[in-house]
């Protein structure tokens, strides 16, 4: 599955949104890829993890995503791959392993997320992986919005990706939305909030 068919999946199921918001990173954006949407549908969930496999030449024995974004993800690409699928989730604001699941020192890794935008949850969750003796071998996401190709360079681990968007967002203190108040207040996906009427699908939108 390519980029475009990535996008045209998403349109069709709402998954692209245009409104105010404010992304896991604290950021805000005018536009938010709601990917719980995108893998609703089991049998699509699974032809993109397909996807994204394809374009990773690593093989591993686990796959990690961070909750909650990334759990359904994470199965996926596990069962793609026909290995075991973990999360990782914040205890008192430190995100770690729990629920039974055990890394054992030397055990390879693939982290994913389903959105990329800085990077921050899926290196807290390779940090998780390190603690544990095991060995990260790569990241991949359905999205890549970060703005650079190979987000994870400097940590010497290759990335793939589905689909690539370069999207806008700024710090809150440097929201243009936040400044003219025509937006509203940034809603933070997957709130209640989201189904405001200044969320709306983004529809025809070529960005998220």
């Amino acid at each position: 599955m390519n980029q475009e068919q990535v996008l045209e999946q998403a349109r069709g199921c709402g998954a692209l949104l245009e409104g105010h918001f404010q992304l896991s990173s604290g950021l805000h954006s005018d536009r938010y890829f709601q990917c719980a949407l995108l893998l609703a549908d089991p049998l699509r969930a699974e032809k993109l993890a397909r996807s994204v496999v394809l374009k990773l030449e690593q093989s591993a024995e686990v796959v990690i995503g961070p909750a909650m974004g990334a759990v359904i993800w994470a199965h996926e690409v596990a069962r793609a791959l026909g290995v075991r699928s973990f999360f990782t989730e914040r205890v008192d604001g430190e995100m770690c392993l729990r629920r039974g699941f055990e890394l054992e020192a030397g055990t390879r890794v693939i982290v994913v997320e389903d959105v990329l935008t800085t990077g921050k949850s899926a290196r807290e969750a390779l940090a998780v992986v390190r603690r544990h003796g095991a060995v990260p071998v790569a990241v991949a996401s359905i999205v890549n919005r970060s703005g650079r190709a190979e987000p994870f360079e400097a940590e010497g681990l290759p990335y793939a990706c589905l689909a690539e968007f370069d999207v806008q967002s700024w710090e809150p203190e440097a929201c243009p939305l936040c400044a003219s108040g025509e937006a509203g207040p940034a809603i933070k996906p997957g709130s209640r909030a989201l189904l405001s009427p200044g969320a709306t699908t983004g529809r025809g939108s070529g960005d998220a």
